[in-house]
């Protein structure tokens, strides 16, 4: 009897560890999740207010009283034309893309696409897409590339500016734009493919450490960092750079016809300014002045997926937080 007792409070300590670890899962699991972005978590911002609201501010310090007076009646006057004159004027969305290695901003770039295609009008309403980024991973940035073309696809025009770069994967999201603009000294270019990896297969060996690596079909791992990397593998590999190189020189070429892909496909980048004569970018401009020239005849707005951050990052970022007041204390000296 007692035997059958033990086995009994044996079962019942492993479910309830499994059903700890389990309900565990679940929790982080729910702490992680919100970084997707939703229909609600769209901001759309008016730019034109924004620019008027600082306009106000600067007369509002500069202006004597009398000429306050008169500068509030022509604004007012100003409005009153504008709401009647422009409801029915282009509209320009701007989008903004900061890319690391994973394109990871590529999500956040998709809804913000979807909120456009809601709203603009075909072959009269526009984007600027405000990208900065040195490229990444092939399917990172051809997914990214393709979610750009989709506004192209509804006859909305795309204007890509570039303060800062827009190099081998960047620049590949820049020409399924219509138009480049870039700042003069922004870096542009790098139509290329890298590859590299570590191979620690002769260390292993010299240690009497045996690595084995087992597939089925012949280049199912033609590289490894553990496996000994063989000359009909490595020479597989590289063609595999090739055959990605060629497809991304044949979508620059696409997109932009009148491009030498010969004399810029070699993985090289050029400042803005050196680009302009390559025929890498159309113009040159920082992103500022092209909106603020923009405003002339078209309404801006800002629009942003904005990123729901998850339980266990609101608390990471909080510790964060609280760890840079605390530094900040001890380095100013308080008690």
């Amino acid at each position: 009897m007692a035997f059958w007792l033990d086995i009994a409070a044996f079962a019942l300590k492993a479910f309830l560890i499994v059903a700890a670890a389990g309900a565990l899962v679940a929790f982080i699991v729910r702490l992680t999740r919100g970084d997707e972005p939703r229909a609600a978590d769209i901001r759309v911002r008016s730019l034109d207010e924004r620019y008027d609201a600082m306009r106000d501010a600067l007369h509002a310090q500069i202006l004597d009283k009398k000429a306050r007076k008169a500068f509030a009646a022509a604004r007012k006057k100003e409005a009153k034309e504008g709401a009647r004159t422009r409801a029915s004027g282009k509209r320009i969305f701007v989008l903004g893309f900061k890319g690391d290695t994973r394109a990871h901003a590529v999500k956040r770039l998709a809804a913000e696409i979807d909120a456009v295609l809601t709203a603009a009008r075909p072959e009269v309403d526009e984007v600027v897409l405000r990208i900065e980024s040195p490229g990444g991973t092939v399917t990172g940035y051809g997914l990214a590339a393709a979610q750009v073309m989709r506004l192209g696809e509804r006859k909305i025009r795309v204007t890509a500016s570039v303060d800062q770069v827009a190099a081998s994967g960047g620049y590949m999201m820049a020409c399924a734009a219509d138009r480049i603009v870039a700042a003069p000294f922004a870096m542009i270019g790098s139509i290329g493919v890298v590859a590299q990896i570590p191979n620690l297969h002769r260390l292993l060996k010299r240690n009497d450490i045996d690595f084995e690596e087992m597939t089925a079909g012949e280049f199912k791992r033609s590289v490894s960092m553990l496996g000994e990397i063989t000359p009909a593998g490595r020479e597989h590999f590289r063609g595999k750079l090739d055959t990605t190189h060629e497809a991304f020189k044949s979508f620059v070429q696409e997109r932009r016809p009148s491009l030498d892909i010969v004399k810029v496909a070699n993985g090289d980048v050029w400042l803005a300014s050196e680009a302009l004569g390559l025929g890498l970018v159309d113009a040159l401009s920082t992103g500022d002045e092209l909106l603020f020239r923009a405003r002339a005849d078209a309404r801006l707005f800002e629009v942003v997926a904005e990123e729901r951050k998850s339980v266990l990052r609101q608390l990471l970022g909080g510790l964060g937080f609280a760890a840079r007041l605390a530094w900040a204390r001890i380095a100013a000296g308080a008690p």
